[in-house]
């Protein structure tokens, strides 16, 4: 992501159902290296359509009025050592490769 977007990932903020399983949300800030943020409201695609839809009737007058309803639910830590995120990687990457073919 760093090398596409040209933008350092300092943290990642998550939604979605998949945020609740706290084993994936620590095995995503150990495969990142960054910390793995939760919001208090994890179903923000509903929440981003009552957002644009608050701001075009006048509800809310800007969107800064709208950041700073964000509100951190829980955050995971890195703690993975880099020799073993680069171990796994490896591993990724061989498994991946091992599928290419496989249907003809």
């Amino acid at each position: 992501m760093n090398k596409d977007s040209g933008v350092h990932l300092a943290h990642l903020k998550v939604d979605g159902g998949m945020v609740y399983n706290d084993l994936l949300m620590q095995f995503q800030a150990d495969t990142l290296a960054v910390p793995v943020i939760r919001p208090r409201v994890t179903e923000t695609t509903a929440l981003g359509a009552a957002y644009a839809a608050g701001l075009a009737a006048g509800f809310w007058s800007d969107l800064e009025e709208l950041h700073k309803n964000w509100i951190a639910d829980k955050t995971w830590h890195p703690g993975m050592a880099e020799a073993d995120r680069e171990m796994g990687y490896r591993g990724w990457k061989k498994a991946v490769e091992r599928t290419f073919n496989w249907v003809e």
